[in-house]
């Protein structure tokens, strides 16, 4: 699908990173499969893994002990606790080795970065391991603020983050363009009242992000200059 409308006057461009910049699905498979055997549970695959990430990494973790998207009212919290702590030792020690870049990224980026276009990170994704993985795929230097899933003590949907964001910046809602692959991204940008742009290429539960209702949908990440003007 191709950006079917231009947003006019963005000030501010927020991104979502797992599934949005960063196709980081290989490694958290692999640290939830190493969970779960570790625990004595059966594996879990990419398949099942790619349509339970999005709410941060306690919810996927309950998801993989449930082995559902809706995680088991019953499920033992000392359990979850200790699933949550072998995750994140696991996605560590893997060194995030086998997550890549989507393609144009980086160069879309820094079309953005050099066009003087602020630009932050909010993501559901627990905020340790952000840091690194921008440092280690040279796209640390593009955002002014970088926010992950337990900066503030609500996340996406909710849009905590993009409130603060605005406030931070002295922003109005309609100067600020939320771009994310989930339906998250897009909720949250609809409760705070700014633009959305919607990613095919994704992971989104197994739903297409048209679902949503995003302001603008794309196939590909290059065509977000097209969306804000700034041209290739």
């Amino acid at each position: 699908m191709i950006a079917s409308n231009v947003i006019e006057n963005i000030k501010f461009i927020a991104f979502d990173l797992d599934g949005t910049l960063l196709d980081s699905v290989p490694d958290l498979a692999d640290a939830a499969d190493k969970t779960m055997r570790h625990l004595g549970f059966d594996g879990v695959s990419v398949e099942q893994v790619t349509t339970w990430i999005g709410n941060g990494a306690d919810i996927l973790i309950g998801r993989a002990l449930s082995r559902s998207f809706d995680i088991d009212p019953e499920l033992d919290p000392a359990l979850h606790r200790q699933a949550r702590e072998l995750f994140d030792h696991y996605y560590a020690a893997g060194g995030h080795q086998k997550s890549a870049l989507y393609a144009d990224v980086k160069t879309t980026l820094a079309h953005l970065y050099q066009a003087g276009v602020p630009m932050a990170i909010v993501t559901n994704k627990p905020s340790q391991f952000v840091p690194h993985l921008l440092e280690e795929h040279g796209i640390n230097t593009y955002f002014v603020d970088v926010i992950g899933g337990d900066t503030f003590p609500l996340k996406k949907p909710d849009p905590f983050a993009l409130h603060w964001l605005m406030e931070k910046h002295q922003l109005a809602a309609s100067e600020m363009l939320m771009v994310g692959d989930s339906r998250n991204d897009i909720l949250a940008a609809q409760a705070a009242s700014c633009h959305s742009l919607g990613l095919t290429y994704g992971y989104n539960y197994g739903q297409p992000i048209s679902d949503s209702e995003p302001d603008v949908v794309c196939d590909h990440f290059r065509q977000l200059l097209d969306v804000v003007k700034l041209g290739c």
